[in-house]
């Protein structure tokens, strides 16, 4: 089976928000034969949630769903600025019902009943169109990142920084301005999700450790610990 991976080398995931539960079910069975990490949410306010709680790299998104329908959750992702490929599913198909998902945000659209080659096909498509977006260098204030040569400059000074260092800052550059959970990193970067321990403990060590080359002397703070949840990377100038 083909592994699906991003540009960091960081296994693709995608969100299907689907209240039908045995499309749901097909689509994570289908999505996952190919080699995708798949999460499923069954309503539109868990979909929401979904869509908070933890970054994907694209969203597969039913129109009528309950509660909070495809429409709305398309136009506040959009409205938040993120760009995430998002494949809209619908039963309904004319021309004016196509025309306002596009012009919601939605970069695709499939009418139900769809086949899944045509799905899987639509899907490779879209990453496709997002994946050259995505530089190999990377910035964030006067950080740089290079993910070719593997290098880190910040004010155009080198920092050194561990090969364990570089990825964990890599990805949480990836994800810039959204949470990191710590189980993300272990899944991701680490790459450990069998432990009969957690990696917490580790991963806090490496992220203080990298606090302390990024941020350390400088008034505008970059790396962030969201209490109980994970971690942060985003601009912010201390008082």
């Amino acid at each position: 089976m083909e592994r699906r991976e991003g540009s960091l080398g960081v296994r693709v995931k995608i969100l299907v928000i689907e209240d039908d539960a045995r499309t749901a079910q097909a689509l994570r069975d289908g999505l996952r034969g190919e080699g995708f990490q798949v999460a499923v949410a069954r309503t539109g306010e868990e979909g929401s949630a979904a869509l908070s709680a933890e970054p994907c790299d694209l969203v597969v998104l039913d129109w009528m769903l309950p509660g909070r329908d495809g429409i709305e959750i398309l136009k506040a992702l959009r409205a938040q600025g993120r760009g995430t490929p998002v494949l809209l599913l619908t039963a309904r198909d004319t021309v004016e019902d196509r025309v306002l998902g596009l012009d919601s945000g939605a970069d695709d659209y499939l009418v139900k009943p769809f086949a899944l080659a045509e799905l899987l096909a639509r899907i490779r498509a879209l990453l496709r169109r997002s994946g050259p977006e995505k530089p190999l260098r990377c910035q964030v204030a006067d950080l740089v990142l290079d993910l070719e040569t593997r290098e880190v400059t910040q004010s155009g000074r080198a920092l050194s920084l561990t090969p364990r260092e570089f990825d964990l800052l890599a990805y949480l550059l990836r994800y810039h301005g959204q949470t990191v959970t710590r189980q993300m990193l272990a899944r991701d970067v680490w790459r450990e999700t069998h432990r009969s321990t957690p990696l917490d403990n580790v991963i806090d060590v490496h992220v203080a450790h990298l606090r302390c080359k990024v941020d350390e002397g400088h008034t505008t703070k970059l790396l962030h610990t969201v209490r109980g949840v994970g971690f942060v990377l985003r601009e912010e100038a201390t008082p």
